[in-house]
């Protein structure tokens, strides 16, 4: 019985820890593109604005992951943050053009 248990805290423990490592969309867009998206800086569309996120939506997810990957205009590759990983990158896109649908 207690070997059950035991397991049973292994697989629960192992969940907590892959969740806590997911990227979080929010947060990537709270830490880095904020900065710049929230007041429109450099002409970056601004968060949540749905006319100006339209046609960038349009050109699909991975246009925008390539965008923000290699930089665009006055951004910067990655946003400025070198830091950033794939995954954290597709979550910050991901919660921006959530917020513009």
């Amino acid at each position: 019985m207690k070997v059950i248990a035991g397991g049973l805290l292994v697989l629960a423990t192992m969940g907590v820890a892959t969740t806590a490592m997911a990227a979080d969309g929010k947060a990537v867009y709270d830490q880095t593109c904020a900065m710049c998206h929230a007041a429109g800086v450099a002409g970056a569309p601004k968060f949540g604005d749905k006319a100006a996120w339209a046609p960038r939506i349009a050109t699909g997810k991975a246009a925008l992951v390539a965008s923000v990957t290699k930089g665009k205009n006055a951004m910067p590759p990655k946003g400025g943050n070198a830091a950033l990983t794939d995954a954290d990158i597709a979550a910050a896109v991901d919660y921006i053009t959530a917020a513009a649908k």
